[in-house]
């Protein structure tokens, strides 16, 4: 009996990951479609890869589930002002948008002013770019950041 009831706990726990993995890939499906144009048209005008713009957006909001996402319309954890404060009165240290398409905006503008920009410009390679934004500071454990996003690229072909 005892043996049944463990039996039945993995087939439910397993069951159970199925289900998260699969809701997990249908709101990374949805965000991409979401987010492709902006990515896109923005990635054509800084000469960035757009994959590298949605990747990061993905990675960094959680595919807009994050909390910082949904109250502060911030996709890519940059840090600045806000007017935002909780409940129990704490603060975020991240900036706000009013839109979400404003912190696509801001992202492309803040690589366009880092060192590596300019010999990467029109570059079409999404390695070069994380490692080049990895190595600059974007993150604050760069090698896991860096699997993150090259995980998204490659498991959305993106």
């Amino acid at each position: 009996m005892l043996a049944i009831k463990r039996m039945l706990n993995r087939i439910i726990f397993m069951l159970l990951l199925v289900v998260l993995s699969y809701n997990s890939n249908a709101q990374i499906s949805s965000y991409i479609t979401n987010h492709k144009v902006v990515a896109t048209i923005l990635g054509m005008g800084y000469g960035i890869p757009p994959s590298v713009i949605l990747a990061v957006a993905l990675v960094e909001s959680s595919a807009g589930n994050g909390a910082t996402a949904k109250v502060l319309n911030n996709h890519f954890g940059i840090v600045g002002q806000n007017e935002f404060v909780n409940d129990k009165g704490h603060s975020s240290r991240y900036k706000q948008y009013t839109h979400e398409f404003e912190s696509y905006l801001d992202f492309c503008k803040m690589i366009s002013r880092k060192r590596f920009y300019s010999k990467l410009k029109d570059n079409d390679n999404p390695k070069l770019w994380v490692k080049a934004i990895s190595k600059a500071g974007y993150s604050e454990d760069p090698e896991q950041w860096e699997k993150k996003i090259f995980g998204i690229i490659a498991s959305n072909k993106l």
